[in-house]
């Protein structure tokens, strides 16, 4: 009894700092953010006053809030199909040993490893109106007039496209390292067997390869939108949410409203309606990864 007793107060304080580290980084915040949600408080402001459900009536009501909804969900769709059918290819392109491959491995992990406002600030001028070596590029093509280029960040369409282009690249990296290692997982005596049988690469690759990957690929989409969901430093170093909103979604819109403008109720409100909505697509993601486990 003593040693069984001794162990569980082993486990306890090993536990301690874990438990401490979630209440006061991710706890905390979240209660204040729920606090500040149904309440009157401004940057500044002393004193607590209730008001209830006004603060998302009055964001519900606001044009740039249902804006800034419909262009978060674009973002983390449009980039999540372009980093997991690119995390696809490039796991299939690794898994195989070659000469370099340890060097491609480290390229291909760079942007995930290098800090994302130095490579947002890079690609801010990639993307510039003026020394952009993307519309240099299309120029020398002939493939664009020299004073008809594409203005990257200038344009709506063109804009949201380059911010999910940009996050993609950013993801990228991450996703691909999950699927490898889902990929190397699978027993090879699998896909030799159906080489026996006559199946291709291309039979054996969606008949056997992807739905034996089905939960790793559940993991990195998972991962994926709750990051891209509540990402706002790709939005923030490039366009500010511009041009007229256009690339405006809820975490870069809380910021501006909250901090920038001194709203933390209102800011605060913004960030709440991101709770509900990736809790359900974490039920959604898990119950389907559950679903692939038992098959």
């Amino acid at each position: 009894m003593g040693l069984r007793r001794d162990a569980g107060r082993l486990g306890a304080a090993m536990f301690a700092p874990a438990l401490l580290y979630i209440v006061a980084l991710v706890g905390t915040p979240l209660v204040l953010a729920f606090l500040y949600s149904v309440g009157n408080v401004k940057v500044g402001s002393v004193g607590y006053e209730f008001v209830g459900l006004d603060n998302f009536i009055s964001v519900l009501q606001s044009p740039t809030f249902r804006g800034a909804l419909l262009h978060s969900f674009l973002f983390t769709v449009g980039a999540q199909l372009i980093v997991i059918i690119s995390a696809n290819i490039l796991a299939l392109a690794l898994v195989d040993r070659f000469r370099g491959r340890g060097l491609v491995r480290f390229f291909i992990l760079l942007p995930w490893v290098a800090p994302i406002s130095l490579g947002a600030i890079g690609w801010k001028w990639i993307l510039d109106s003026i020394y952009s070596v993307i519309n240099w590029v299309l120029v020398q093509l002939h493939l664009v007039e020299p004073f008809d280029a594409p203005m990257w960040l200038g344009e709506g369409a063109l804009a949201m496209l380059s911010v999910i282009m940009v996050h993609a690249w950013r993801m990228l990296p991450f996703s691909t390292v999950i699927l490898l290692a889902g990929l190397t997982a699978i027993p090879k005596d699998i896909p030799e067997a159906a080489a026996v049988d006559g199946a291709g690469f291309w039979r054996t690759h969606f008949q056997i390869t992807i739905p034996m990957m089905t939960p790793i690929i559940n993991v990195a989409v998972l991962f994926g939108v709750v990051f891209t969901f509540t990402d706002m430093t790709v939005v923030y170093i490039l366009t500010r949410g511009g041009p007229y909103n256009s690339t405006q979604v809820l975490p870069s819109l809380a910021f501006f409203t909250g901090i920038l403008g001194g709203d933390l109720a209102e800011g605060a409100a913004i960030s709440v309606f991101l709770v509900p909505i990736l809790v359900v697509i974490a039920w959604l993601m898990l119950r389907l990864a559950r679903r692939a486990e038992v098959v």
